[in-house]
């Protein structure tokens, strides 16, 4: 599937860059084309004024038997050191007189003319002997005069051009391939890693409610097989099943707020509030549970400290990390909470004592339903959601969290808070 989204990527791309440098190439072309075509006309307009002046003293210049040009005269060099002549003609295309300061023989001058005459057109070009030559055809009294112009260096950079653009396209094609192919890769890993993620996702969430499912399933058949006993008799079956239920509630719950989370970033309300007073108030719900599992608590709140966000999410946050700090803490362990204003940022830490996070596992622990130790997590009820639950929030207020941990020893969760 991710093979055919980046060839679709790849194909697209070319297209529209093939298309586009068509487009710059052809425009590029076709304005030196008429650049070209205005100077080869200027100067053909020039070349027919100059062989146009009265001769001079020294007399009109003809080649072999073609009868010299009445009124024609060579008044010095053509203009810009062009190659160009000119030919005199009567009614019937006949050579009458010729003007050129090249020795070109009879023949020559015979073709040029049978090719102006066939074009059927005051201008245009030809190509003889190797050479391109632009002509303009004048009519006059007696005839017509027909100026040529060598255009054969024109031509070239016109025909040069082509093949410049050519390969340059051809090249660029190919740099633009591989580049396109890179970035392609580089494009469609976020969308892979999210689609593995779902997937993960729902197979990890099928997972946990199989484990629910099936305890909820067996205590419905032992309640089944012994319908005739009473209700009492068979209520440790029946608690079996409000518990796994309770368990069901709390994960599709869990569940249901990581989906909705982008979601409610534009429902939820943010205003400014005494974080302080929010985290102090979590602790003093969490006070019973700490001493009935007989976990030390200290904590230092700094008053005052103003945020603006959701109140009650920030709460959720420090919920989470207590409840997990009680959970993987060692027995009469003990947890330090800290709140303090660091630079521009409210930091909030919470550290507890226990077997730690090896490092190759700090860099998954907040993604959803993963856990350091499986069995461990399902005996103390966890769902490895809270994590990835408090991150989401976290990020929502435009903060960050990580986790630091030495093994054996304790492990630290630090909040930061713009």
């Amino acid at each position: 599937m991710f093979n055919k989204l980046r060839n679709r990527f790849l194909i697209v791309n070319l297209v529209i860059i093939t298309f586009i440098m068509l487009l710059a190439f052809a425009s590029i072309y076709t304005i030196t084309y008429q650049n070209v075509r205005n100077d080869i006309d200027m100067e053909l307009h020039r070349v027919s004024e100059f062989f146009q002046k009265p001769a001079d003293k020294k007399g009109d210049r003809h080649e072999g038997n073609v009868p010299p040009q009445e009124n024609m005269g060579n008044a010095g060099p053509p203009p810009e050191r062009s190659v160009s002549f000119q030919l005199q003609t009567d009614a019937q295309w006949n050579i009458t007189g010729t003007n050129s300061r090249f020795d070109m023989d009879a023949e020559f001058y015979r073709q040029a003319i049978e090719e102006a005459a066939s074009g059927n057109k005051d201008s245009g070009q030809f190509t003889l002997e190797g050479t391109t030559w632009a002509y303009m055809v004048q009519i006059n009294k007696t005839g017509r005069t027909v100026a040529y112009l060598d255009v054969t260096a024109q031509q070239n950079i016109l025909t040069n051009l082509i093949y410049t653009f050519s390969a340059v396209a051809f090249i660029m094609l190919i740099v633009i391939y591989f580049m396109s192919r890179f970035f392609a890769n580089r494009s469609i890993e976020p969308v892979k890693e999210a689609f593995n993620k779902q997937k993960q996702f729902i197979a990890d969430a099928s997972h946990e409610l199989k484990t629910p499912l099936a305890v909820i399933q067996t205590n419905a058949d032992v309640l089944l097989s012994n319908s005739d006993d009473t209700i009492q008799n068979q209520a440790k079956w029946l608690h079996h099943i409000k518990s796994e239920t309770e368990r069901m509630k709390t994960l599709t719950n869990d569940l249901l707020y990581l989906t909705e989370m982008d979601d409610s970033r534009a429902n939820v309300l943010y205003v400014n509030f005494n974080i302080s007073e929010a985290v102090e108030s979590v602790i003093l719900t969490m006070e019973a549970v700490m001493f009935e599992k007989d976990i030390t608590l200290t904590y230092d709140i700094e008053p005052g400290l103003m945020l603006r966000g959701s109140s009650e999410q920030i709460k959720q946050v420090v919920m989470i990390l207590l409840d997990n700090a009680i959970k993987y803490n060692k027995p009469k362990g003990s947890i330090e909470l800290t709140l303090q204003k660091r630079h521009h940022d409210i930091q909030l830490k919470v550290t507890n004592t226990g077997e730690g996070i090896p490092p190759e596992h700090l860099d998954n622990i907040f993604d959803r339903f993963y856990r350091v130790n499986q069995s461990r997590s399902r005996k103390s009820g966890g769902y490895g959601l809270g994590l990835a639950i408090a991150k989401s929030i976290v990020e929502q207020h435009k903060g960050r969290i990580t986790a630091k941990s030495a093994v054996n020893e304790e492990t630290s969760f630090i909040v930061h808070l713009g």
